[in-house]
């Protein structure tokens, strides 16, 4: 299977646009593709993105999907296993990580104070 991202090098993001929120997501969670693209339908490709969450955002149902997905958490806080309050979960600081296999059930997730994740996201080669 190809890797379906480009060859690049060091180079200074913009932060301040091309950020989106994704589908199915509550506004105020953004992301950035970085690189690559998914195509969950034919269960194929990959990308890295960048995902943001404003200050006092939260999810209230876990996510589930078909791709590997790996995690890290740069900046700010994330809270994992809150009610669909936004309430309760475990906290969650910068340089802390994930690696989810297919079909594994995780969050929902709220910020408090707003952060910053590196997302890499794959399926398994055919």
């Amino acid at each position: 299977m190809a890797i379906n991202k480009p060859h690049d090098e060091f180079h200074t993001l913009d932060m301040d646009t091309g950020w989106q929120v994704p589908e199915g997501y509550p506004e105020g969670i953004e992301q950035k593709i970085l690189a690559g693209s998914l195509d969950e339908e034919a269960s194929s490709g990959s990308r890295t993105r960048l995902l943001r969450f404003l200050p006092g955002v939260f999810t209230t149902e876990p996510f589930i999907h078909e791709y590997w997905e790996e995690v890290y958490l740069v900046s700010g806080d994330l809270t994992v296993g809150n009610d669909e309050n936004g309430n309760g979960g475990q906290p969650f600081e910068p340089n802390t990580y994930a690696c989810r296999p297919p079909g594994a059930p995780h969050g929902p997730f709220k910020s408090i104070g707003g952060c910053l994740l590196l997302e890499i996201h794959y399926f398994d080669p055919a």
